[in-house]
């Protein structure tokens, strides 16, 4: 039994019996009581952690941050110093712990739950390792780099019982949710067309190799990818917290098409009524740099068509965000000003989040009757009140495994030629084993989700 859980039922069912000493502070049994507190340990530090989701985390009280993770030292001290100081100006003190390996503080039974804001071939597995250490789990996208280890991390989490939300936050945003409910309400007609706005990247130089930092674990950081010589430029700055380049290697991600793309596919879906499926074809063309270190793919077209008649188009020649095409209008949605990080690629002076082709369209208001979405505020809020109610988030990870699946076999499409027939039951390609063959990738020994014990 879990430690909140074993408190609260040992409360329940003592509190007729139980005498309060009168020296006890009043503090230790009212809601901000440590034992009504979500004990949480943050994996990895980096750049999202510290800027959007450890703070993201800590504004709650019902949360204490209590432990960090990171291969990199220095990383994982900023990141106790971030916390304590936090919690210092609040004028509550914590001694934050420190793990140089996440699975050591899996082991920890006072922690509740765990935020994973790793590298993007660093998600799937301590999400399945802390599920299976009965762990709830708020987990970055894309939930996976594999369409096979990310059926098996939503298969686990839902068979552990725990419960993980996806870092899909424009679910919380609400114009995303007043888009999706005028489409699903028939208020564009019916849907044939939606348009997803999604940049590529650059390419870059070959970059000069180097010593191994000391406090970097190189070998862990690489995990279940291959081997190579230590570059910066393909890790994460040792100076500052910009944007990393392991975003532009396929070692470790795989571009745009799931750096944001499970951000997108995610909105979309909920707007088409798609969540808990996918595509019937997929195909695209995409540049990738002939040159350099970062070799993830540029400008792309990708276009997927879906089993209820709508086809979905996505490039960066589109506006950065989700439009709907209907029957009786459009409805494009987008952040607006919003940013999670200051490199998020949306252009400046892009502020309107909700439009339409008719203005009765915006005004429409929701019947009681019509179909009314999921509601949070806050993504990271509305996790840790679902840790607390049992209750499902509102980006739980089967949902988060579809959408990062569109992104994933779009990456394929990039690289098998031709329109790719996929099955979205049995999570397969039709009669492609060349695009079968890209459902997951090796994974070098001892890392990756191949090696976990479930």
């Amino acid at each position: 039994m879990k430690r909140r859980n074993f408190l609260k039922n040992t409360a329940a069912t003592t509190a007729g019996a139980m005498v309060i000493p009168t020296i006890v502070p009043s503090s230790v049994f009212g809601k901000n009581a440590p034992s009504n507190k979500i004990n949480i340990g943050q994996i990895g530090c980096g750049r999202i952690a510290r800027s959007h989701d450890m703070p993201g985390v800590m504004q709650y009280d019902v949360a204490r941050m209590v432990a960090v993770s990171d291969v990199d030292s220095k990383r994982m001290a900023d990141g106790k110093k971030l916390v304590e100081d936090f919690y210092n100006e609040k004028g509550n003190s914590v001694d934050v712990k420190m793990y140089g390996d996440y699975k050591e503080m899996l082991l920890n039974q006072d922690i509740d739950a765990v935020v994973i804001s790793t590298p993007d071939h660093w998600h799937s597995q301590p999400a399945i390792e802390a599920a299976l250490a009965g762990k709830d789990i708020y987990l970055q996208k894309p939930t996976s780099l594999t369409v096979t280890e990310g059926r098996l991390l939503s298969d686990i989490v839902h068979r552990e019982g725990s419960i993980l939300q996806v870092g899909t936050q424009q679910r919380s945003s609400p114009q995303f949710r007043r888009a999706a409910e005028l489409v699903r309400n028939g208020r564009i007609g019916k849907v044939h067309t939606v348009k997803v706005g999604l940049p590529g990247d650059p390419s870059g130089p070959v970059f000069e190799t180097g010593p191994v930092p000391s406090n970097l674990n190189f070998d862990m950081w690489l995990g279940s990818t291959p081997e190579i010589e230590y570059k910066e430029k393909l890790v994460h700055p040792q100076n500052d917290y910009s944007r990393p380049g392991w975003l532009r290697h396929e070692n470790y991600g795989a571009g745009m098409i799931t750096g944001w793309g499970q951000h997108h596919y995610d909105s979309a879906a909920w707007g088409m009524d798609t969540e808990y499926t996918g595509p019937v074809s997929v195909e695209a063309v995409a540049q990738f740099p002939k040159f350099g270190d970062w070799n993830v793919h540029g400008d792309f077209m990708v276009k997927q068509e879906y089993e209820n008649g709508i086809t979905v188009y996505t490039s960066g020649g589109f506006p950065n965000g989700i439009r709907y095409e209907g029957t009786d209008g459009w409805i494009f949605v987008t952040r607006g000003a919003y940013r999670a990080t200051a490199s998020d690629p949306i252009p400046e002076g892009s502020t309107k989040a909700l439009d339409a082709s008719s203005e009765d369209i915006l005004r429409s208001e929701i019947g009681e009757n019509e179909i009314h979405l999921y509601v949070s505020e806050e993504q990271h809020g509305n996790w840790l009140d679902c840790v607390q109610s049992r209750k499902q988030p509102i980006s739980p990870v089967e949902i988060g495994h579809r959408a990062c699946t569109v992104c994933l076999i779009s990456h394929i499409a990039m690289k098998a030629p031709g329109i790719l027939k996929w099955d979205p039951q049995n999570e397969r390609f039709v009669n492609n084993d060349l695009a079968n063959s890209m459902l997951s990738r090796p994974q070098r020994y001892p890392y990756g989700t191949d090696y976990v014990k479930r």
